[in-house]
């Protein structure tokens, strides 16, 4: 009995530090996707997409909310670097729901784009397209 209480504590533990470090090596493989979007780098974010997605089971939507590049989501960052392919991309990965949701300060992409004179942007063009 004493045997059993013993793996399972070990085993317990175990899995506890495996979560935390499946958590940094995600973290870890999202590190430069800012530099990406800002470089408007498609063929590179197209890769790193699909490597988070093959190695870690995540899609752009379930790990798009938890970016920010200067306090800025990942689209935003791609309009206001006029970044059009990775902005494109990512208008095309992301959900219609998702698209209209609003982000993190209150506001959806459409009415921060307009705020800030950027509704000329191919990417505005792009995304309202799609919603």
């Amino acid at each position: 009995m004493l045997k059993i209480v013993k793996i399972t504590i070990a085993i317990s533990i175990i899995s506890v530090f495996s979560v935390g470090n499946a958590q940094a090596d995600v973290n870890e493989a999202l590190q430069n996707i800012c530099t990406i979007v800002k470089a408007d780098d498609k063929g590179e974010l197209r890769k790193k997409m699909k490597r988070v997605e093959s190695d870690y089971k995540l899609k752009l939507k379930d790990y798009y909310s938890g970016i920010s590049c200067g306090g800025n989501s990942l689209i935003r960052t791609a309009m206001l670097n006029n970044a059009i392919e990775t902005g494109t991309l990512m208008v095309k990965k992301m959900s219609k729901g998702d698209l209209s949701a609003p982000e993190q300060d209150g506001k959806t992409v459409i009415a921060w784009a307009s705020e800030n004179g950027l509704n000329s942007s191919p990417i505005v063009a792009v995304l309202k397209g799609r919603i």
